[in-house]
């Protein structure tokens, strides 16, 4: 090589210079042709050409480049539909989808009863398997349950690490009414692998909670569940993993929590004849509990709270019903009133709560009562003569 000849990198800038602004803001096929080893040349004669200087603009396809491992992750992340379409983007995506962990959410599929039982029917014998999440409307427990009970054996959906009996509320509310029904035998199947449970308009049985063990279960939703008390406590105990806890069920009037790894519980009341109903919570002790939510505004229940030291998170608790009490040691708060101020509760910084006669003293009171408080938010109930009720 001539040591006097000018480097490849001089040689662009130059031709840069040479080509003026109208040349530099040319389409960017002109562009890339451009910004070759050397621009007077033709593109065929520059075996080295330097890459585009953003990804995609040439035109390359780099999310196929991806390792079969990360295209199985991200289309098993997609919709139902979603991700079986990705079959038929190029033969290089024609396997992933059925070597990807299955996701098999009904939602996403909005088909009536008959058309969603051969879908799910269709798509679990497609697939081969290994599961990651499975939901079903819970009315097929009650209208298919024989379907239900073959889905849930299929091997489509074996090392299952969500499983969901759900269905969207305003969807639900178009539906019949129809009892709660237990989930057949192989829903606990999954026990082992299951990270996420959403069960609703179930009946858990003493006889399928009692030898349960979920050691990788996180998150664990029971709405409009029918259990009984001991089943509850046995479910609550037989997860080490539970960080998250959603409650608000029948069958039971009284829940007594101790768990090393909660961080979250969220309680409500759900009332079905004359079937016991929850009246009660006791956290006797949860070293890790972060937030205690009220899901609902008028809720006619104590709480009391022995030992919580990283609750941070507390509301949205209200004065509407003054029959519900809410205790941490030797304080008590009924309705929004702090009645025995014995103790301060340091660890609160999050406060929400619900007043439809908000008064200075009420506020005073509930800052004493918890000194570190950051923030403090208050919905506001107005009452006005011949109109409904208005939040602000």
């Amino acid at each position: 090589m001539d040591a006097r000849a000018p480097s490849a990198k001089k040689r662009r800038s130059v031709a840069a210079e040479s080509q003026g602004p109208e040349r530099l803001s040319a389409p960017a096929p002109a562009a890339t042709e451009a910004s070759g080893p050397d621009s007077t040349a033709e593109p065929e004669e520059s075996p080295t050409q330097e890459p585009p200087p953003a990804a995609g603009e040439d035109g390359v396809d780099r999310i196929s480049g991806l390792p079969d491992a990360v295209l199985g992750d991200i289309v098993s992340l997609l919709p139902t539909k979603e991700a079986a379409r990705t079959q038929t983007l190029a033969s290089r995506w024609r396997h992933v989808w059925r070597a990807a962990p299955l996701n098999l959410d009904h939602g996403d599929l909005n088909l009536g009863d008959g058309a969603l039982a051969a879908a799910v029917s269709r798509i679990l014998a497609a697939h081969p398997g290994p599961g990651r999440r499975f939901c079903i409307p819970p009315h097929l427990l009650h209208d298919r349950p024989t379907a239900v009970d073959a889905w849930l054996r299929s091997s489509a959906l074996d090392n299952l690490q969500e499983l969901d009996f759900w269905e969207d509320r305003p969807y639900w509310r178009q539906r019949r009414e129809f009892p709660p029904s237990p989930p057949p035998a192989s829903t606990f199947r999954f026990s082992a692998t299951l990270r996420v449970a959403t069960f609703r308009k179930c009946h858990l049985l003493d006889s399928s909670v009692e030898a349960l063990h979920f050691p990788q279960l996180k998150q664990l939703a029971l709405e409009y569940v029918e259990i009984s008390e001991g089943s509850l406590h046995t479910m609550i105990s037989c997860c080490p993993a539970l960080e998250c806890l959603l409650l608000k069920s029948f069958g039971f009037c009284r829940i007594q929590i101790s768990s090393n790894s909660l961080r979250s519980i969220g309680v409500g009341i759900m009332v079905d004849g004359k079937k016991p109903r929850l009246r009660e919570v006791v956290i006797v002790d949860a070293p890790c509990l972060e937030r205690l939510l009220y899901l609902q505004e008028r809720m006619k229940i104590n709480v009391s709270i022995i030992s919580a030291p990283k609750l941070e998170t507390l509301g949205c608790f209200s004065d509407r019903c003054y029959q519900s009490k809410l205790v941490f040691g030797t304080t008590a708060i009924e309705g929004l009133d702090v009645v025995n101020f014995a103790m301060v509760v340091h660890s609160v910084k999050i406060l929400a709560v619900n007043s439809c006669h908000i008064n200075l003293d009420m506020v005073i009171g509930l800052m004493k009562c918890f000194p570190c408080l950051e923030k403090l938010y208050i919905k506001v109930i107005l009452y006005i003569r011949g109109l409904e009720p208005v939040a602000s």
